[in-house]
């Protein structure tokens, strides 16, 4: 039993559920200048507040645990975007702040409105450049950083931004068509295909560039016998995307909401196989940035304890919480 590879997917699990599930409440908050001022945007918060804070959970377990389990990892990663990271826990904050104030400073909602949406934009910005800056890869030298402070700022991750903002927005859209009804569901219906189409654009175009970008990304995904292993991965995605399509325009009610999450593994998925098994590409493996073995069975004693119980709250939320979102909710 490999530890080291246990811990990745640990923190490849948590990483996926907080994508998934912040990123629909961000993707309304990036939405949210296109909904009517009133009952469409009091509907569309209403539809998250239960569940919003929670959600980040799994970015509190994705960070911790890439500390505690690949401290060098995080060591390098974390220097290399430092703007980034500010940039995010700024955009949360900002989001944050602005959930609670709108309804309890009517005076000054139209500003909390676009607290929101900034906050919520910029959190996904931010996240989607770091992944990028992580897949162009990152000057390492003995052990640590090397890099200027501008290193991550590039084409490459401009566009991995964009596809983030995109998909999260995607996520938002169908969420909104599972849980709202009437004309506020029609509009999400129209806001999925927009979003959804320029997902499937920016996720194809994320992979031309990743195999232009590295010449180990491209003999992984175009060279024998790998190609055979991986071509599930992109015949998949496009059959989950035109699923995705067909399921929003047959007017289905949470169809396109776990097909919008296929598609995001999927995509991380294929993200996974361009890079494993580096934690920092070309430059650390997941082995070389491992803690002891003796830390990673205690926090592994901690996670076996505490997981099943993240998942069973949150789980227990999402339940209590089903069903279409009423005009009464969160005030």
């Amino acid at each position: 039993m490999d530890l080291t590879v246990i811990w990745a997917f640990i923190i490849a699990f948590a990483v996926f559920a907080y994508v998934v599930m912040d990123g629909f409440d961000l993707g309304i908050g990036i939405l949210f200048p296109t909904f009517a001022a009133g009952r469409e945007r009091d509907r569309a918060m209403n539809s998250i507040a239960p569940v919003w804070d929670g959600n980040e959970t799994w970015l509190v377990l994705g960070g911790g645990g890439l500390f505690a389990a690949f401290p060098l990892a995080y060591a390098v990663i974390l220097p290399a975007t430092y703007p980034l990271i500010i940039a995010m826990l700024l955009g949360l904050v900002f989001r944050g702040v602005a959930f609670e104030y709108r309804w309890r400073d009517p005076a000054h909602q139209k500003f909390w409105d676009m607290a929101f949406t900034g906050g919520s934009f910029v959190a996904a910005l931010a996240q989607g450049m770091t992944l990028g800056a992580l897949l162009q890869g990152i000057e390492v030298e003995g052990r640590a950083y090397a890099g200027s402070w501008w290193d991550w700022l590039t084409p490459y991750t401009l566009l991995t931004g964009l596809g983030t903002v995109a998909g999260y927005a995607l996520l938002g859209s169908t969420w909104l068509i599972w849980k709202l009804d009437g004309e506020e569901q029609a509009h999400a219906r129209k806001l999925a295909i927009r979003w959804g189409a320029a997902t499937i654009v920016l996720m194809g175009a994320v992979s031309l560039y990743n195999i232009s970008l590295n010449a180990d990304y491209a003999a992984r995904w175009l060279t024998a016998p790998e190609i055979y292993w991986v071509a599930p991965v992109p015949i998949l995605t496009g059959i989950v995307a035109i699923s995705m399509l067909r399921a929003i325009l047959k007017e289905r009610n949470s169809k396109p909401f776990w097909l919008g999450i296929a598609l995001f593994f999927l995509g991380m998925s294929g993200l996974g196989v361009t890079i494993w098994p580096y934690a920092v590409p070309e430059a650390l493996t997941i082995w070389d940035a491992a803690a002891p073995e003796r830390s990673q069975i205690f926090m592994l004693v901690g996670v076996a304890l505490t997981l099943p119980l993240i998942i069973g709250y949150t789980a227990w939320a999402y339940w209590v919480f089903r069903g279409k979102v009423a005009d009464e909710g969160y005030h």
